[in-house]
């Protein structure tokens, strides 16, 4: 006999695998994001969220005017750098009470290294792995050398005990590691899948807003480079950060996608070393600390991250095709702009690189996408097909039209203070990008 009761509490849905949209039947494509076959079947339960096994209270809407905001303030981890990507005023930046951050990054980058060091700055934070046992997350505690704080440490992925755990010991910060590894009874599906990564998500979120205790999920990363899960797991949360470096730096790169409570454009710049992650305090030393002078095909540049100008070396490098079709290559700088760059350089200045591979480098690891750099690729790029090596005390920035017009970019006080601080006396003035290979590469 048909069970009406069991039909009401379980229901099938289809959930794209892609982008998180949910439907009642089963079809081919997926009309949000218009990929096919990424629709996979889940039964769900209707659950009301639980803390401690009790129910939520109601709550009832709130007319704005009567809302005070009482010992509201941010909750400082004592990283600068990750501060500063968090955003939110200079001296009092920091995590937002009642907020879930999200962190990414590809494994082995030092997402928990990093948040286990923010972990021992504070007190009483409670640190979820699932991924861990309690021996190993105390070996990896005192390798770092960390110092001993009010720390709580659970290695368990059933959400009900997690989240049992939080209303008993009613801690500053929570810390999953990883959102991948948690389950729960109410979903029957496998850790990972897209319905327990979004449901548990989802009551982690609810016991944040609830609790006003701020909650940071770690997350895994596919091949692609996003978190894995359903995208919607990016929309429930306040702050997403990916923590990316490459694996032969010893540098690593924070930096925000997604920040309810403060701009998106700031990185945090930190060093791995046998202690673990330690903040840059001076990026741009780090980025020139083996720059090469007197060589074609070098130039400084000062890129605009976040609020703060940071120099780096652009490197080019060019050689006669062996094919009929030049090669275009690089490394830290978008390749599309690096084509129209070439085309600029040959239609303006007068260079011929139809012949030419060409390759580019953006020297540290680092990326960059704003415009301002485009003047110090084309500088490198002439300077190695002219043979001279630009003056190691210049230092190009500037947008460059594809009527070879060089133009003004944003923050240009800023870059030239970083510039000078560093012993850079010269910058470039030329309004048009033939002056400018005439002036330096002639």
């Amino acid at each position: 006999m048909y069970n009406q009761t069991m039909a009401k509490a379980d229901q099938i849905i289809f959930v794209c695998s892609n982008c998180g949209e949910e439907y009642i039947r089963w079809q081919g494509k997926c009309s949000n994001c218009g990929e096919w076959n990424t629709l996979k079947e889940f039964k769900t339960q209707n659950s009301k969220f639980k803390i401690g096994g009790q129910h939520l209270p109601a709550i009832e809407p709130v007319e704005i005017d009567k809302i005070k905001i009482t010992n509201f303030q941010r909750l400082s981890t004592k990283i600068g750098e990750f501060d500063r990507v968090l955003g939110g005023p200079e001296k009092s930046a920091g995590i937002v009470p009642a907020s879930i951050i999200l962190v990414g990054g590809e494994p082995g980058i030092g997402k928990s290294t990093l948040l286990l060091e923010l972990a021992s700055n504070l007190n009483n934070v409670l640190y979820v792995s699932g991924e861990e046992s309690l021996e190993q997350m105390k070996m990896r505690f005192d390798r770092l050398g960390l110092k001993k704080n009010n720390l709580n440490l659970l290695a368990d992925i059933d959400l009900d005990s997690i989240m049992s755990a939080i209303t008993k010991v009613n801690p500053a910060l929570v810390i999953v590691d990883s959102i991948q590894a948690i389950y729960s009874k109410d979903f029957p599906s496998t850790p990972g899948s897209l319905v327990q990564v979004r449901e548990c998500a989802l009551r982690l979120q609810q016991i944040a807003k609830v609790t006003a205790t701020p909650v940071i999920l770690i997350g895994h990363v596919t091949k692609e480079g996003s978190v894995a899960g359903p995208k919607t797991l990016e929309h429930l949360v306040d702050v997403v950060l990916y923590l990316e470096g490459e694996r032969f730096y010893n540098h690593r790169i924070l930096r925000s996608t997604k920040n309810r409570f403060g701009t998106v454009d700031e990185i945090g710049i930190f060093e791995m070393t046998e202690k673990g992650l330690e903040e840059v305090a001076n990026p741009s030393k780090l980025f020139l600390e083996e720059r090469t002078k007197n060589i074609a095909g070098t130039v400084v540049t000062a890129a605009i991250e976040g609020s703060r100008a940071i120099l780096v070396e652009v490197q080019a490098l060019t050689s006669t095709t062996s094919f009929g079709y030049p090669q275009r290559r690089a490394s830290g700088f978008d390749l599309n702009r690096l084509q129209l760059i070439i085309a600029v350089l040959q239609k303006r200045a007068g260079l011929n690189l139809s012949n030419q591979d060409v390759f580019v480098n953006i020297v540290g690891g680092i990326k960059i996408n704003e415009p301002a750099v485009d003047l110090a690729v084309a500088m490198a790029i002439a300077s190695v097909i002219k043979g001279k090596a630009i003056d190691p005390k210049i230092c190009v920035f500037g947008e460059v039209g594809l009527s070879g017009e060089i133009r003004k970019v944003r923050l240009e006080s800023k870059r030239i203070a970083e510039a000078k601080r560093l012993g850079f006396s010269k910058f470039n003035i030329s309004k048009s990008l033939e002056g400018a290979v005439r002036s330096y590469c002639v």
